[in-house]
């Protein structure tokens, strides 16, 4: 009670990470989730319902009178069991009821029941940082957890591939991070031969500031659970430079240059990004039925089956036969849509945001989706929002 009522998003973390309190412990008469939900001074409401989600609060306890008890207007209104408005997916913001109604979906609990006994658990938190992608996810765990089932001599290659603004690079910075092992990232526009790859250093702002060269990276970490990132890896100057990827993608195991002793990758997660096949995605996307409707699994699989060969008509057939899975980033629903202009409205807007009506908010953000770029995805919508809240500002 104490850590919501802060307001205070990494004391709530911290509290659930130390196991201190449980995401669904009860807070007096109330559940912690419908006690974050009900209390009206929280100026980081989401942040905390996230956290709390993130960590496992379960969504139905909000149907639950005993755990959400209706407030005393509500039985005066002749209507002693309906829950609190703030409570209900119709009382709350646009984000705050996705991540809930995400939390609460089928979908979600069979997907984290594919890694919920292997190392890769803590990658179910990912939900409440990267919003969309519902199938990527779901194929992303089906593949570790096939690789935590089995032994394998080659590591996993992952390579995220899609428009612009959809993701991506989110993914694959909180990769190492939810794992809570090191990640180095090397910016693949850069490379200028075949060995710039090694020696390059990590280039990621959210990593610690490292001077530790890819190799002493690798050599550092050999033998345990470490991530990779290759970003933009499509822009390398020229593709015979990825060519020293395939040994230690397919054995597991390689020598990066001549007089250093082999190292062992095999635990290695590696993640590519790249904008490769966006076209593709966006014709995809106007052929489906239900567009504004996550997509089914049967189209992803269709889709990444037409992905495939795009990727490797670019990257070659070589490298791409020693990729595990090719994962399309899609674009975003409606509802997801409006999470996002949530999420900036209020991260933007700060306590200007928390002070707007129900009329006002909502208003932004339909002016903020009228201004979605789909080939520039989430960017667009968190410069529509920056846009809208500068306008009232004069």
């Amino acid at each position: 009670m104490f850590a919501i009522a802060s307001d205070d998003i990494n004391e709530v973390q911290r509290v659930l990470e130390s196991g201190e309190a449980g995401p669904n412990d009860q807070v007096g008469p109330q559940s912690a989730l419908a006690f974050a939900l009900t209390n009206e001074k929280l100026k980081n409401k989401i942040g905390i319902v996230k956290q709390l989600l993130a960590h496992g609060a379960d969504p139905s306890v909000l149907k639950n009178p005993e755990t959400n008890p209706p407030h005393s207007a509500g039985v005066a209104m002749g209507s002693p069991r309906a829950p609190p408005p703030s409570t209900t997916l119709d009382g709350m913001d646009a984000a705050t009821r996705y991540y809930v109604a995400r939390a609460d979906a089928a979908h979600t609990r069979r997907t984290s029941a594919l890694i919920y006994r292997s190392f890769f658990r803590p990658l179910a938190k990912v939900r409440y940082d990267l919003i969309g992608q519902d199938r990527a996810i779901e194929q992303l765990f089906r593949v570790l957890s096939m690789h935590s089932q089995q032994l394998s001599k080659a590591p996993i290659v992952v390579l995220l591939c899609g428009p612009s603004g959809h993701g991506k690079s989110l993914l694959a910075r909180k990769f190492g991070a939810l794992l809570d092992v090191p990640t180095h990232t090397v910016s693949m526009t850069i490379l200028k031969s075949t060995h710039d790859i090694w020696r390059s250093t990590s280039m990621d702002p959210d990593e610690d500031v490292s001077n530790s060269t890819l190799i002493e990276f690798l050599e550092e970490n050999e033998g345990k659970r470490c991530v990779v990132v290759l970003d933009e890896i499509e822009k390398t100057e020229d593709e015979k430079y990825l060519l020293s990827l395939l040994t230690p993608w397919e054995l597991g195991r390689f020598t990066p240059e001549a007089g250093r002793r082999p190292i062992d990758v095999r635990n290695v997660i590696w993640l590519g990004t790249s904008n490769i096949g966006h076209e593709l995605v966006f014709t995809h996307q106007d052929m489906r039925q239900s567009p504004d409707e996550v997509m089914s699994r049967q189209e992803y699989v269709e889709l990444m089956g037409l992905l495939r060969p795009i990727v490797s008509g670019r990257l070659g057939a070589s490298l791409l036969s020693r990729v595990t899975t090719v994962l399309p980033f899609v674009p975003f629903t409606l509802d997801e849509k409006m999470a996002i202009a949530a999420e900036a409205l209020y991260s933007l807007g700060g306590e200007m945001a928390n002070k707007m009506t129900a009329d006002m908010v909502e208003f932004i953000l339909q002016q903020a989706i009228a201004g979605y770029s789909p080939a520039e995805g989430a960017r667009s919508l968190h410069r529509a929002v920056s846009s809208q809240l500068l306008d009232m500002f004069e």
